[in-house]
């Protein structure tokens, strides 16, 4: 039986200051802050991942906020634009309140399809789309209700090194089906009801440079840890470098650099976010892997505080 990826888990990103990190996906995107933890390989960093109300897999933006470092550049071995899915009728309240908030924004057409597109205070491309069907998020924050809400990951735009070997991992391996080919773009689709459309730029273009304001890496969706070692070793049958089993709390991941260059993870669904905190207390409190809690008292004082705010237009 072919395998095949359920579609994106999270994607995880390199930004500024963590303040205006929570204001802008918090506050003005109404997203759900659903975790307030560490990077594990670099504990004086917050990592902050931001998805719907309950974290399902498939909407969590995860990011590493890299205060005062130098400023990245998005290209060739990265995913290149985040598209996130809205209920059918919302362009008109997300237009209204991007032009409110001071965001510049432009509407953009691809496979038949409108999108609005943005960037974060930190340059990190994000677009919107209007989709059906997908699950209604629930979670209401700061004048943006269920009606308008982010539902989760639309998908994401790939910007490859070598777009036939990534074309080849995505159908082959990863068990995404080709649909459809437009201009500079291919089209693949897989069966979650999450971050389930993938477009790959079929051209070639500058190098991306990793920093402020780009992707760090774009994890996939495996069922649990069976399916995760399952993934391992139908990869590297395929000639893929992968690294060990990494615990990373909330979920297992392991990582490999595809032949495009862009750095991609395949990580469990369980155990989820609530796993150390209850449900409806997700995100409020520093948490941290066991490993470091007897630094919680030094890495407090060292982290920026922040907080979720309601922002007046």
């Amino acid at each position: 039986m072919k395998k095949m990826t359920a579609g994106i888990h999270h994607i995880s990103a390199i930004v500024g200051n963590p303040q205006e990190n929570v204001d802008f996906y918090a506050s003005i995107l109404g997203l759900r802050l659903v975790k307030k933890t560490v990077n594990f390989d670099d504990p004086e960093t917050y990592h902050l991942y931001f998805g719907n109300e309950h974290g399902t897999p498939g909407t969590i933006m995860t990011f590493f906020p890299w205060s005062g470092s130098y400023k990245g550049r998005i290209g060739d071995g990265q995913v290149g634009i985040t598209t996130y899915i809205v209920p059918s009728g919302a362009f008109g309240f997300w237009e209204k309140r991007l032009t409110a908030f001071g965001i510049d924004w432009v509407k953009m057409d691809r496979f038949g399809e409108q999108y609005l597109r943005f960037e974060d205070p930190h340059g990190l491309k994000l677009e919107l789309v209007e989709r059906d069907g997908a699950h209604v998020n629930t979670w209401e924050f700061n004048g943006v209700s269920r009606n308008e809400a982010i539902k989760g990951f639309g998908g994401a735009v790939l910007f490859s090194s070598n777009p036939q070997q990534t074309a080849t991992l995505l159908e082959d391996v990863m068990g995404f089906e080709r649909v459809s080919e437009e201009e500079d773009f291919i089209r693949f689709k897989s069966t979650g009801e999450f971050g389930n459309i993938i477009d790959l730029k079929s051209s070639t273009g500058v190098r991306g440079l990793m920093g402020i304001g780009t992707v760090h890496h774009i994890a996939w969706r495996a069922a649990d840890d069976k399916d995760q070692l399952v993934w391992k070793e139908h990869l590297e049958v395929h000639g893929y470098r992968v690294t060990p089993v990494q615990d990373r709390n909330y979920f297992n991941a392991i990582y490999f650099r595809e032949h495009g260059e862009i750095l991609f993870e395949i990580a469990t669904d369980p155990p989820g976010f609530a796993i150390d905190e209850p449900h409806d207390r997700m995100g409020e409190r520093l948490m941290l892997p066991p490993k470091y809690e007897t630094n919680r008292p030094e890495l407090e004082k060292s982290l920026v505080p922040i907080e979720v705010n309601e922002l007046d237009i």
